[in-house]
């Protein structure tokens, strides 16, 4: 072999070692291409995913429908966000359908920045109101140098997604954009997740949910809560939960918190009705899945 196809055959041999590498590297972090961790198949027919990640003191939580659509309410209070979406997402997939921002504390809003920066946002969904925090404000920059379209909670209106899946927003039921609250958890978006018969509250950190319980008593019921306000005492009214009546509650919270959240009565109230208890400080990741006629949740491994 002449010296000069022997250096062909080498370069191949080696670009194929290289591209064999890179196939490894990737299958080891994702599980396998369209696959990751979990086994968390991204658009998985018929089922709809919901994993509330464990980012601290904080909310965050990414919903994808059968068809694939991606949600993410809320963004915690630093980056791990990121690093969550990574492991939950395919490495290529760089689109979130919705930005859901519940309300604009720094525990829900400061992660949102980085996926603003990193993602294609198809739209946010908000409430319009004022506040001055750094974090929030570069959220707003972010939306508006991106040129992102926004649509302000208000009424009671809804989102259709793919599959039947659909989205119907309880609070506000009116306009807060370009006022300032004494208490912003009073101004968070509490919505309804539908998919077939299996119903998911989400309900960022209100603390007037007696507000709901008075005005929508009959469409709370939920397979799924997403505890309001980390499971603080000064939210989730006792006949508010018995309401909901949730087969199973969801608490995101940071471990040894110096609130003392989630509170004992919280605790208490949800463990009465019979509610299976899930905590992000206790189990990290929390997966719940529904194929439209069961809703089930489990933890993921940390």
């Amino acid at each position: 072999m002449s010296k000069n196809k022997f250096s062909k055959y080498f370069l191949f041999v080696l670009l194929g070692a290289v591209c064999l590498s890179v196939v490894a590297i990737i299958q080891t972090n994702t599980g396998s291409i369209g696959k990751v961790k979990g086994d968390f198949a991204v658009g998985d027919a018929g089922k709809l995913k919901v994993i509330f990640f464990d980012v601290g003191q904080g909310d965050a939580s990414l919903i994808i429908t059968p068809g694939g659509e991606k949600i993410l309410t809320d963004g915690g209070p630093d980056n791990t966000v990121i690093r969550k979406l990574g492991e939950y997402l395919p490495y290529y997939d760089k689109k979130i359908d919705y930005i859901i921002l519940s309300h604009p504390h720094a525990d829900h809003v400061t992660g949102l920045d980085e996926v603003l920066r990193r993602y294609q946002v198809g739209k946010v969904i908000t409430t319009g109101i004022l506040h001055t925090a750094p974090d929030y404000l570069e959220f707003l920059d972010l939306i508006k140098q991106k040129n992102i379209p926004v649509e302000i909670i208000d009424s009671r209106e809804g989102i259709e997604l793919d599959s039947g899946a659909r989205i119907d927003f309880l609070y506000p039921d009116k306009s807060f954009a370009g006022t300032k609250m004494e208490n912003l958890n009073n101004g968070s978006i509490a919505y309804k997740l539908s998919y077939a018969s299996t119903t998911y509250l989400f309900m960022g950190d209100l603390e007037n949910e007696e507000y709901l319980s008075s005005t929508t008593p009959l469409i709370l019921k939920s397979d799924v809560l997403k505890v309001g306000h980390h499971g603080s005492a000064n939210a989730n009214d006792k006949e508010f939960l018995k309401l909901v009546s949730p087969n199973f509650a969801i608490i995101s919270v940071g471990a040894s918190n110096t609130y003392g959240l989630p509170g004992f009565r919280t605790l208490h109230e949800l463990g009465q009705d019979g509610a299976q208890i899930f905590r992000t400080d206790e189990g990290g990741d929390i997966e719940c899945v529904s194929d439209g006629m069961r809703a089930n949740c489990t933890k993921l491994a940390k």
